[in-house]
């Protein structure tokens, strides 16, 4: 069911530095777990333990792994550590595992149980009337990444995107995305970083970039604040109703 939630039903709270115009950007990066919409289901986190152990016959769990803002290359990397699977073994079988999770997830992708966010696509409609160009710069793999946008309905507001199929570190992916964005949007485009958690901060802080921080995935508003975000929101339907009430 493709419905906004309220999420933990928080306080609306918002916090801008002053002079940063959020909605005046010339192109956004949007992550997409926790920030776009969570997944209610089990078929993207199952897709790694099934694909390992079909590729190569080892057993691996997530457990004691954190997931929130990690890529699915250091996640798939983390798992086999944990597992005691031999580096050599994961190297040569990397592809063909991470073919094989992306293929899982395409087989069942209308069994997924996906929510968008609380104003998501008012959000986007917003900024692309502005004249912002839109891409997703995620911890997923491309496929996967693109499946969740296009199964949730927001497909048609993205023009590019950055995933982790090569850039296992965050900070890399969302360069590589930024870079993308500058090639469509010319090079002096501002860019803008939009995620939930103190990961997506880091990663916009290394590549010299403002960000969104939204308190809809695990992290509270107050943890995202601390870490000075140009913006802090506990979600983007509160950003929206806050600039609508102060312009």
């Amino acid at each position: 069911m493709l419905t906004p939630i309220n999420e933990k039903n928080q306080e609306a709270r918002v916090a801008i530095q002053p002079g940063f115009a959020w909605d005046a950007q010339d192109a956004y990066l949007f992550d997409i777990d926790g920030t776009l919409l969570r997944s209610r289901d089990r078929i993207h986190v199952g897709s790694f333990s099934s694909s390992v152990q079909r590729v190569t016959g080892f057993e691996v769990t997530l457990a004691g792994i954190v997931l929130h803002g990690n890529t699915d290359t250091t996640i798939l990397r983390e798992a086999c550590q944990q597992a005691g699977i031999p580096a050599e073994v994961l190297e040569e079988h990397t592809e063909a595992i991470l073919r094989a999770m992306c293929t899982s997830v395409a087989e069942q992708r209308h069994a997924m149980d996906l929510v968008r966010m609380p104003g998501v696509e008012d959000a986007l409609r917003h900024l692309a009337a502005r004249g912002a160009l839109l891409g997703v710069a995620t911890g997923n793999l491309e496929m996967i990444g693109w499946i969740k946008v296009e199964e949730a309905g927001l497909r048609e507001w993205f023009k590019f995107g950055g995933f982790s199929d090569h850039f296992p570190i965050r900070s890399e992916l969302i360069g590589h995305a930024a870079n993308k964005a500058r090639e469509l949007a010319g090079n002096e485009a501002r860019i803008c970083v939009v995620g939930d958690t103190p990961r997506d901060i880091e990663a916009a802080r290394a590549n010299s970039l403002p960000v969104i921080a939204v308190a809809t995935g695990r992290y509270p508003f107050d943890e995202l604040l601390d870490l000075t975000p140009e913006v802090c929101t506990t979600s983007l339907a509160d950003l929206l109703a806050h600039t609508r009430t102060t312009q």
